[in-house]
């Protein structure tokens, strides 16, 4: 293998009202021959300044793009909340573009596709509502609560990318994908809770399997030790399988 080529490329991408930052110790905490890549919506993170992306196939798009030159070793694709959506919908992409697919596909804290939401049941929450979805989902600090200024400013990012998730519909008779996939969720998720994942198993044709953890929403906010581990092994198993099956 060439030695300046790593042996997985992983690309993390980010929950609504998130970014990079939740995720910044990853890379170091993940098998030191893997290159990790944390992605930023625009108008998030480094990219702040940039123009927000309200829907997810755009949103897809547009990473989609940004990416494709780094696909020159075998790479995965990894998402939490939002950003499992916003995987799912790049990796279609690529398939159905016959772009070179990724070994593996981790989605985290996200419905199977059949779980979405019906068209036209989409209604903007008030404040209060808000206030109280994000407090159940958790991962916003405190601070963005009781900060009239930091609240003005998050408002508008998390609205929108809510809505980006809630207004989503898959495409319909979407065939599975031929990649190796693994869902990870809490326990405790009220939002993306076990039953509501075990779908994921009809999307793939390589279903590695629902990987359940102690814990709500954010799950490995305190301690990502437990979920990291075990996207090693998995993203590792689809790796080697990928290998074993690329001729000689």
């Amino acid at each position: 293998m060439d030695s300046t080529r790593p042996a997985l490329r992983l690309f993390v991408m980010h929950h609504a009202g998130g970014s990079h930052l939740l995720y910044r110790t990853w890379p170091a905490a993940l098998p030191d021959s893997w290159d990790v890549r944390l992605l930023d919506a625009p108008g998030h993170g480094l990219l702040l300044d940039q123009p927000r992306i309200p829907d997810a196939g755009r949103l897809a798009d547009h990473l989609l793009r940004g990416i494709e030159p780094h696909l020159d070793a075998p790479y995965a694709l990894f998402g939490h909340s939002m950003g499992a959506l916003v995987t799912y919908e790049m990796t279609r992409r690529i398939v159905d573009r016959g772009l070179p697919p990724p070994v593996w596909l981790g989605i985290s804290a996200r419905t199977a596709p059949e779980e979405a939401r019906p068209a036209g049941t989409y209604r903007e929450p008030s404040e209060a509502e808000l206030r109280a979805r994000l407090r159940q989902l958790g991962g916003t600090p405190d601070e963005i609560f009781g900060d009239a200024e930091l609240w003005a400013l998050f408002d508008p990012i998390i609205r929108g990318d809510l809505r980006l998730v809630d207004t989503w519909r898959p495409v319909p008779g979407a065939a599975p994908l031929p990649v190796a996939l693994s869902a990870y969720a809490g326990r405790e998720d009220h939002s993306a809770p076990p039953p509501r994942m075990a779908g994921w198993a009809r999307h793939s044709r390589r279903f590695l399997g629902l990987r359940v953890f102690d814990g709500g929403h954010f799950h490995f906010q305190d301690d990502p030790g437990p979920l990291l581990r075990q996207i090693a092994r998995d993203a590792s198993t689809a790796l080697d399988a990928a290998g074993a099956a690329r001729p000689a």
